[in-house]
């Protein structure tokens, strides 16, 4: 009798587990982090709508709606821009005037002649501009692509450089986060890959952060001893 109390026990026990396992979130069972919700949405006019709504594909009228406001808040979590409330401000259509010269560009990044070519292969970074492209002589080899340097007070320093160390699974000890296809050219200073948007503000610590797949073609084309030439002003710095 004892033994069938027990084992009724048992079964009720098991019972009421099963109904909190099918009541229990999968995410949370599986120990991941519930995800948080987006930021609600301002309702506030900023002072470059319509720049930002021109960029966008959206109606320019100079007036924030539900719908701007949706797509300034995506454009913004996308590049790592807080607050990323869908507000129209300086710092969002700073990076979509970046965009847009970057675009303006074409495939001749080096129209004004400011990176050198009488000096073989050289890797060239505009600051202005936040692009890099890789040339030989004259003739364009790779690029123009988007990077990210320095941010104000860690300035990605201007000049002829040379690539002297090269490091493709890099960790820096320093920062404690992976730099894959590392080539170093100044100090610590280096090209890197990062995760994330490199459109994202305000910058780097000083090196120039690529897309993984720009940072490992970077990685095929250039070798220690070849030229890297550092010029321009990263916008607010």
């Amino acid at each position: 009798m004892r033994s069938t109390a027990s084992r009724n026990r048992r079964l009720r026990l098991g019972a009421l587990l099963s109904a909190a396992a099918v009541a229990t979130p999968l995410a949370v069972a599986a120990g991941a982090t519930p995800a948080h919700a987006a930021p609600a949405c301002t309702t506030s006019t900023g002072p470059h709508q319509k720049q930002v709504e021109g960029f966008l594909g959206l109606k320019v009228d100079g007036r924030q709606s539900a719908a701007d406001c949706k797509a300034i808040q995506a454009f913004q979590t996308k590049h790592g821009i807080k607050p990323n409330i869908g507000y129209a401000g300086p710092v969002t259509w700073g990076v979509m005037a970046l965009m847009n010269a970057q675009k303006a560009a074409g495939k001749n990044p080096n129209k004004a002649g400011k990176c050198p070519t009488d000096k073989g292969r050289v890797a060239c970074i505009d600051l202005t501009r936040q692009l890099s492209w890789i040339q030989d002589g004259k003739r364009l080899v790779k690029g123009p692509l988007p990077v990210r340097t320095g941010r104000d007070g860690y300035e990605t320093r201007t000049g002829a450089k040379k690539i002297y160390w090269r490091n493709k699974d890099h960790w820096s000890t320093i920062y404690d986060v992976a730099m894959p296809y590392s080539q170093f050219f100044d100090g610590g200073q280096a090209f890197h890959s990062i995760k994330g948007s490199v459109w994202s503000p305000p910058g780097s610590r000083g090196c120039v952060n690529m897309r993984p797949k720009d940072a490992e073609a970077y990685w095929g084309l250039l070798k220690n001893g070849d030229n890297v030439h550092v010029y321009g002003r990263k916008p607010g710095t």
